[in-house]
C-alpha cells in the first residue's frame, strides 16, 4: 500500500508575497534583517499592478550525434531576461519614482511565501533601472507606469528569510524579583570580565 504524500498548504500570492527595492546588501546569498527593514528597504508590494520575468533561465547547447536522430542537448549558459513592474500612479506623491529613476541600481528582492523566517523563499536580484514611462490609456482603469529592470549580475534565489528582531519585555517598574511591589533596585555594571570571574560595582558604592 503506498503512503500517502503529505498534503500541501497552497496559497495565493498576493496578499502574501512581498516586494522590496533595497538600496544596499553586502552579500546577496545571505540578505540580513536589517538590510530588508527600513530604512534600507523600500516595499513596494501595494503599488504592484503587474510584474514581469523575474526568472532565471538557462540557454541549452544542442548535441546531436551521428549514432541517433534523437537531438540531445546539455545545459548552456544561464541568463535572466529583462524583467519589469508595473505600478500605479500615485496623483499627489511621486515617492516611487524618486526610488526608481532611469539608470538606478540596486536589488528587487521578492518574498515569495511572504515574511516567514527560516522560509527559503527569498529571490534577490541585482539590477539597473533601465527605462521608466507611464502608461496612457482612455479606458476605465486607473494610471499607471511601467519599470523594466536589466539584471546585472546572477540573482541569488531560494535564500532563507532572516530571523526577526527579538527584544527582552521591559521590567515592571517598582517590582522585586517575586513581583513585590516598592523592592530596592541596585543598578549593576560590568566593570570587567574574565573567563572564570567577573568584577562588579554596585552604583552609589563609597
Amino acid at each position: 500500500m503506498s503512503k500517502k504524500s503529505p498534503t500541501q498548504t497552497r496559497f495565493l500570492r498576493r496578499g502574501i508575497s512581498k516586494i522590496y527595492w533595497l538600496k544596499q546588501i553586502s552579500d546577496p546569498k545571505w540578505p540580513s534583517r536589517k538590510e530588508i527593514s527600513e530604512p534600507n528597504r523600500f516595499d513596494l508590494t501595494n503599488a504592484v499592478s503587474d510584474i514581469e520575468g523575474w526568472a532565471l533561465e538557462n540557454d541549452p547547447i544542442e548535441t546531436p550525434d551521428m549514432g541517433s536522430t534523437f537531438n540531445s542537448s546539455i545545459p548552456g549558459n544561464d541568463k535572466a531576461e529583462n524583467s519589469s513592474l508595473t505600478f500605479y500612479e500615485d496623483r499627489h506623491s511621486d515617492e516611487i519614482e524618486q526610488h526608481l529613476p532611469k539608470g538606478a541600481k540596486g536589488w528587487v528582492v521578492l518574498l515569495r511565501k511572504g515574511d516567514l523566517p527560516g522560509s527559503r523563499s527569498v529571490d534577490v536580484f541585482p539590477v539597473q533601472v533601465a527605462t521608466r514611462a507611464a502608461t496612457y490609456s482612455t479606458g476605465n482603469e486607473a494610471a499607471k507606469f511601467k519599470v523594466d529592470f536589466t539584471i546585472t549580475d546572477e540573482p541569488s534565489l531560494d535564500r532563507p528569510v532572516p530571523e526577526a528582531f527579538h527584544t527582552l519585555p521591559k521590567p515592571e517598574e517598582d517590582c522585586d524579583d517575586d513581583g513585590h511591589p516598592e523592592a530596592e533596585h541596585v543598578d549593576v555594571t560590568v566593570v570587567s570580565t574574565t573567563k572564570t570571574a567577573a568584577t562588579i560595582t554596585e552604583h552609589g558604592e563609597d
